[in-house]
């Protein structure tokens, strides 16, 4: 792993029971380190930080977008 970004996810009523955060584990091999999160019947929302190679992250952010996410980026990871 070597990139990260932080990004807030929002996800449609539709998507609330599919496993996202999983699918960018396992197809795109970033990880999502959650930092918040609510979730409601009618949609859900997550704050969290994406790490990994930068194209897979890429990928991953077209792929959300592609499947009704919500995308919103709040900057790169700094580390301390």
């Amino acid at each position: 792993m070597s990139g990260g970004v932080r990004v807030k996810l929002v996800y449609p009523d539709d998507l609330v029971t599919v496993p996202v955060i999983a699918r960018l584990a396992c197809d795109f091999n970033v990880l999502a380190n959650i930092r918040r999160a609510a979730v409601e019947a009618d949609m859900g929302w997550i704050v969290c930080e994406l790490e990994g190679d930068p194209e897979d992250i890429d990928r991953s952010v077209v792929w959300l977008r592609e499947i009704g996410v919500e995308v919103d980026g709040l900057g790169d990871v700094v580390e301390s």
